[in-house]
């Protein structure tokens, strides 16, 4: 039995599991939106969602030293000062106001080499893919589309000698 144990093990050691929550995080902090299993992209969720509250609370209290541990707090588990940088300059400010949830699963089926569950796992305010094309933009690109297959259909009609 596995009382009051949490967590997933996904079959890794100690060590091997915490370096992959850690590079998952990373490139969830980096990309805003990764592929990877759904076990996998819970777990990572935890920790991402761990991180971004700890550095909204240090933005939100706005105490220099305090901001400067949270920082190096950060950076034990975010290697790479880039990603650490954008987390309190771009993420953080636009999770201001949200009290939790950062993150979000979506469940994509089966992946066919091994039946695996796959899920994205993305950051809930940075939704980049699914912006909405406004009327405008639809009409320049069907004109734009307009225009090549007018354009192929007289390269096609014009004889060659």
């Amino acid at each position: 039995m596995r009382h009051q144990k949490a967590g997933r093990k996904l079959k890794r050691t100690a060590s091997h599991r915490k370096a992959t929550l850690i590079a998952l995080a990373t490139a969830l902090l980096r990309h805003k939106k990764i592929r990877t299993t759904v076990a996998k992209a819970k777990e990572a969720r935890l920790l991402a969602e761990r991180l971004i509250t700890r550095a909204k609370k240090a933005v939100q209290s706005e105490g220099d030293k305090k901001n400067v541990h949270v920082r190096r707090y950060v950076a034990q588990y975010i290697k790479d000062r880039d990603v650490v940088k954008e987390l309190f300059t771009e993420i953080v400010p636009k999770v201001l106001n949200r009290t939790g949830g950062y993150t979000r699963v979506v469940k994509l089926g089966q992946r066919h080499g091994d039946a695996a569950e796959v899920a994205i796992l993305e950051l809930v305010d940075f939704n980049t893919g699914q912006e909405k094309n406004t009327p405008s933009e639809k009409k320049k690109k069907k004109e734009k589309e307009a225009k090549h297959i007018k354009a192929v259909a007289e390269a096609k009609a014009e004889p060659k000698f």
